[in-house]
């Protein structure tokens, strides 16, 4: 599953970095990332001046699921078969995860998923290696490698 990842601010070395670039690392093919500077302004404004930039980069007939606390917290294998649909639209597949204030309306709204990593708000440079991971995960349960361990609760 070819996919970009439009994510705002610009990661700089260290642990958050690591995570996400080992996990990205495994996945075939590994997500194209596209970084935003975080905007300035009041909380609306940088919603706005953020998802502006989110919503120019995203690919023509771009699928776009929005890293969002208020969205589905699906199961890892539930994932697995979200993702399964996702390919099969043969569509671009674009993952936005927003800054410090959120994601702006109008991204929330041009997306066709909403996903939660669950009720807990993480950093959102995290969220960029916990995305992978779960999406590395996906592609394992769909090729039925035993990286997933499915009998554990």
């Amino acid at each position: 599953m070819k996919a970009r990842l439009l994510a705002i601010g610009r990661i700089k070395p260290g642990p958050e970095a690591a995570l996400f670039a080992q996990h990205n690392a495994r996945l075939r093919p590994p997500l194209e990332v596209a970084e935003f500077a975080e905007a300035r302004g009041s909380p609306a404004e940088i919603r706005r001046r953020e998802g502006a930039a989110i919503l120019a980069a995203l690919p023509p007939g771009a699928l776009l699921v929005a890293m969002d606390l208020g969205g589905a917290a699906p199961t890892s294998e539930n994932l697995a078969a979200l993702t399964t649909r996702w390919m099969e639209a043969a569509r671009p597949l674009a993952f936005a995860i927003g800054g410090a204030e959120g994601l702006d309306e109008a991204v929330l709204s041009a997306a066709a998923h909403r996903l939660s990593l669950g009720p807990l708000t993480w950093p959102h440079f995290l969220v960029r290696g916990l995305l992978a991971e779960q999406l590395f995960r996906a592609q394992c349960i769909r090729d039925g490698h035993p990286y997933h361990r499915a009998w554990r609760p």
